[in-house]
């Protein structure tokens, strides 16, 4: 069967870069790799083809050769005609050809697509969340509370080991204790974690009867959780070291406790800002008052309320409102809109004196619609 030129088997133009040779072949043998391609001769044949276009055009000598003798320039040189003899020039460069495709050879051979852990390497435990549900005031003022929850720790009968006591660990004899094993596939050699030790590099002759072997076991734990003043509903709190222990004597991972804040009777919060609904009647509306209202940290502040004052108006309290997160000494405002009740039943002398009152005002009986621009 005729060759095929080698340009053509790498999808490129005569006169390639480098770099573009690099990307092409890094792309065909991807794509036609036997691990990728179990019992496919055909793309087994075009990986080989491939890798031989490469040898030949990523050597500035053979490539010059090839180009202006063809298939005859390189005849004994380990390109055409030569055979595969040295393909060292090839693959010594492997990690520059395939080193950002490392996840997916990987994913080939059977890798966790994080890299290769080695003998003697931990794996870090799982975090864990929390949910925490704390008062409105708790929040705003912050708290201290102590949760329990159930996480993996080492098992306190082989201090994880996850030997039984009076035995041991023995090296691997799949890997001799490197956790990883090697096998070649074509022209390339892919290591890959040991199925038989599962990377560790060692296994367990009797495992541990409490903990079945794995080193761990599920325990309650109690931890005491600062809440700083300031804290919003949904925000979470990291706390190092209180998630899973890690197996293998792995270092533990992280808690995290999401807040969340239970609505107040009263207050509603926007930010750092509080808001709050106050009844006035009608005479303190027109005449103008005096009140007293409730505040978050339970004083009761005097609110001046001027004559004329109208259903809905907002008045604002400086500095009452909720700690800032990062500068507890910083709080937001407090803003109160007044609500003018109106009374369900009015008493004979009530009624009396409303009437009285409207004859005065000059009431008209047919007000015209309020232009809209003039809402405020």
């Amino acid at each position: 069967m005729a060759k095929r030129d080698y340009y053509e088997v790498l999808g490129l133009q005569k006169g390639a870069s480098k770099d573009e040779i690099k990307k092409a072949y890094r792309r065909v043998a991807v794509a036609n790799h036997p691990d990728r391609n179990p019992g496919d001769t055909a793309a087994e044949e075009r990986f080989k083809e491939a890798t031989e276009a490469y040898e030949v055009l990523a050597d500035e000598q053979k490539r010059q050769a090839y180009d202006q003798f063809g298939f005859a320039g390189v005849e004994g040189m380990g390109g055409a005609g030569g055979g595969f003899q040295d393909f060292s020039s090839v693959f010594r460069d492997f990690e520059d050809i395939f080193g950002d495709f490392s996840g997916i050879f990987d994913s080939f051979f059977g890798g966790s697509g994080r890299g290769r852990r080695g003998r003697g390497a931990a794996n870090r435990g799982a975090d864990l969340r929390y949910e925490l549900e704390i008062s409105f005031t708790e929040a705003v003022f912050g708290t201290r509370t102590e949760i329990s929850y159930r996480r993996h720790a080492t098992c306190d009968a082989c201090n994880g080991s996850g030997a039984e006591s009076g035995s041991g660990r023995k090296t691997c004899q799949t890997c001799g204790g490197a956790g990883q094993v090697r096998r070649s596939s074509g022209f390339f050699s892919i290591a890959s974690a040991c199925p038989a030790c599962n990377g560790e590099g060692f296994v367990i002759e009797n495992p541990c009867r409490k903990c079945r072997g794995s080193g761990l076991l599920q325990k309650q734990q109690r931890v005491k959780v600062t809440i700083p003043a300031g804290m919003d509903n949904g925000k979470r709190i990291s706390i190092a070291g209180q998630g899973d222990v890690g197996p293998a004597g792995g270092p533990a991972g992280d808690l995290y406790v999401v807040v969340h804040v239970r609505p107040h009777e009263y207050f509603e919060r926007h930010a750092n800002d509080v808001y709050c609904i106050i009844p006035i009647s009608i005479t303190q509306a027109a005449l103008g008052a005096e009140i007293t209202v409730p505040t978050l940290d339970d004083k009761r502040m005097k609110v001046k309320i001027p004559s004329g004052t109208q259903n809905d108006r907002v008045l604002r309290l400086k500095n009452e409102g909720v700690p800032f997160l990062q500068d507890p000494a910083r709080r937001g405002d407090m803003y109160i809109k007044v609500r003018v009740s109106i009374p369900g039943k009015l008493s004979g002398k009530a009624r009396s004196l409303l009437r009285e009152l409207a004859q005065v005002e000059g009431e008209n009986g047919s007000p015209e619609p309020v232009k809209l621009a003039d809402i405020k």
